[in-house]
């Protein structure tokens, strides 16, 4: 049996553990051409299955773009589109394949109708990845929407229990409370309640919060991903735990 089908094989054993009551033969088949093709992978995180349809992501989408060389990526507001007051934002991105490339243009728009209220605040950068999926998936020919693109999968609403705010703590990041002890408290109850890689988590959160280290986060921002974080591991944890393995590969890449 030659590599890639090895590959393709332990792929679909692996989706059809974290999805086994979705994931049909079709499913199978569509999966297994995705990876043949793209070299996606479920482990990594590049794909996610939502009600019985296949969807990228946007990690999923910068792989395969690094893979093959992509030449760059320029990316503009449409400000015609914007109004920073309401929150509204739109972008244009190129995508340029080689450097001959005349590109490939995708465009991506948010604001808070349509994004999660989890992210309110940061529509400026959701219209920006989606802008970049979209120029992405024209670019290499993906035919699957991308998960960034369907706010209410991409950034769960919470519960009404987890949804409740905390009370108010004091930021303090040079002792790494990352937005108080309370916060602190409830995330590493979360990371040993579900059985998560806490290295992940922690990479995750800087992601969600914008920031470059989890100290710089304030304390609304570390809230909104205590809440999003207990919201998913207890509505799909085997979900959140193929987006806490899509950086794995960001890991693997720096060693």
């Amino acid at each position: 049996m030659g590599k890639t089908n090895c590959v393709v094989l332990r792929e679909i054993r692996l989706a059809k553990q974290l999805w086994p009551e979705q994931i049909s033969k079709i499913l199978v088949r569509q999966l297994g051409r995705l990876i043949e093709k793209y070299g996606l992978s479920v482990l990594y995180g590049d794909i996610q299955l939502l009600n019985a349809k296949w969807y990228v992501t946007h990690s999923g989408l910068l792989g395969l773009a690094t893979r093959l060389r992509c030449f760059g990526i320029r990316i503009h507001p449409v400000r015609e589109f914007c109004d920073r007051s309401l929150g509204r934002w739109a972008f244009k991105a190129t995508v340029f394949k080689s450097r001959t490339c005349k590109g490939f243009v995708g465009y991506g728009d948010a604001d808070p109708s349509n994004v999660s209220p989890l992210v309110h605040g940061a529509e400026m950068r959701v219209a920006e990845t989606r802008a970049v999926n979209r120029a992405l998936r024209k670019a290499y020919g993906i035919g699957i929407c991308s998960v960034e693109e369907i706010g209410s999968f991409a950034e769960p609403v919470p519960s009404s229990r987890e949804s409740k705010k905390l009370p108010p703590q004091p930021v303090n990041g040079k002792n790494g409370n990352y937005g108080g002890p309370k916060v602190r408290d409830r995330l590493c109850q979360l990371i040993r309640q579900h059985q998560l890689d806490a290295n992940l988590v922690k990479s995750y959160a800087v992601d969600f919060c914008g920031t470059k280290s989890l100290r710089e986060a304030s304390r609304e921002q570390v809230e909104a991903f205590v809440a999003h974080l207990a919201d998913w591991a207890e509505k799909d944890r085997n979900a959140l735990l193929c987006q806490l393995n899509s950086y794995l590969r960001t890991k693997e890449g720096a060693a």
